[in-house]
């Protein structure tokens, strides 16, 4: 038996919720785009620059975005999150005066240490704990958000790690940028219903090609052989969207619509860098591991 849609009421869209005029829209549409370009100067120009410059950006974001997120955990459960943020200062000290990887290790194990001992003296005094939420959520954010964010300022000491961040960041924001305006425009096709509604399959396969054209221009711009690259480009062009999804679960399993509101148009910096973690990390493994 065929199933038929409910009928849509007039002023709402394919999704159920109040359809937007066209001067809102327009609204949002310049917001994200100052702000968007605001940040992408911001970040851009700490890559080239590098040294303090860049470890102080990737620091700072990495930070509020570690907030951001153990902000989130907090509407499911308590965690020590002054102890997180402060494992989280550490690991980034340690990264930008290039300590070994041991240390960064053992920054995360003595904060995992910390919080169950903490545990164990509020279960005394109390007769209450939380040890099993307060270390998964607290570590979880050590790992999610700042070990990523460790990476990318490790990589910028790499012989290549201008270009290498640049084209990170750039196929990133162009598969952003094609997702969104496909989406907008022609998004028919659910991409992933159930956890982000707005996205569509036509979004996602024009970030990829976004990316990956993004990925093909800038071996001409640094004078490079164009296929890691553009490799690269399309690595950003499907891990990334894949790990926005990823953030928008948590969100939905938190019942907010962003994890914060410091960037207009696009909510906290954990919405705006969630693809950045999962394409970080997997060029920090493909460069630094496989080689």
């Amino acid at each position: 038996m065929e199933l038929h849609k409910p009928l849509r009421r007039s002023g709402e869209d394919k999704t159920g919720r109040p359809r937007e005029t066209s001067a809102v829209k327009e609204h949002d549409f310049f917001k994200r785009t100052a702000s968007g370009a605001a940040i992408v100067a911001c970040v851009v120009s700490a890559i080239i620059a590098g040294g303090a410059a860049w470890d102080i950006v990737a620091s700072l974001i990495a930070l509020r975005s570690l907030w951001e997120l153990y902000g989130l955990l907090y509407t499911k459960f308590r965690l020590s999150r002054g102890l997180g943020i402060v494992g989280g200062v550490s690991m980034l000290l340690a990264v930008s005066a290039g300590l070994s990887y041991a240390v960064t290790l053992s920054i995360m194990a003595m904060i995992a240490v910390l919080v169950l001992f903490t545990e164990t003296v509020r279960r005394q005094a109390t007769g209450h704990s939380y040890a099993l939420w307060n270390i998964g959520g607290t570590f979880s954010g050590l790992v999610y958000v700042v070990l990523p964010w460790s990476f990318l300022i490790l990589l910028r000491s790499h012989p290549l790690g201008k270009q290498y961040l640049l084209t990170i960041f750039l196929c990133t924001w162009s598969c952003d940028v094609g997702a969104y305006l496909a989406g907008t425009m022609f998004g028919e096709s659910p991409l992933c219903d159930r956890v982000s509604p707005a996205k569509s399959w036509e979004g996602f396969w024009m970030g990829v090609v976004a990316s990956i054209v993004c990925g093909s221009l800038l071996p001409v711009l640094f004078d490079l052989p164009p296929f890691p690259l553009v490799l690269l480009g399309a690595l950003c062009g499907v891990a990334g969207q894949l790990g926005d999804l990823a953030e928008s679960v948590l969100k939905r399993e938190a019942r907010v619509k962003d994890t914060g509101s410091l960037i207009p148009g696009h909510g906290g910096f954990l919405d705006r860098f969630d693809s950045i973690l999962v394409n970080a990390t997997l060029t920090f493994f493909i460069i630094e591991v496989i080689g």
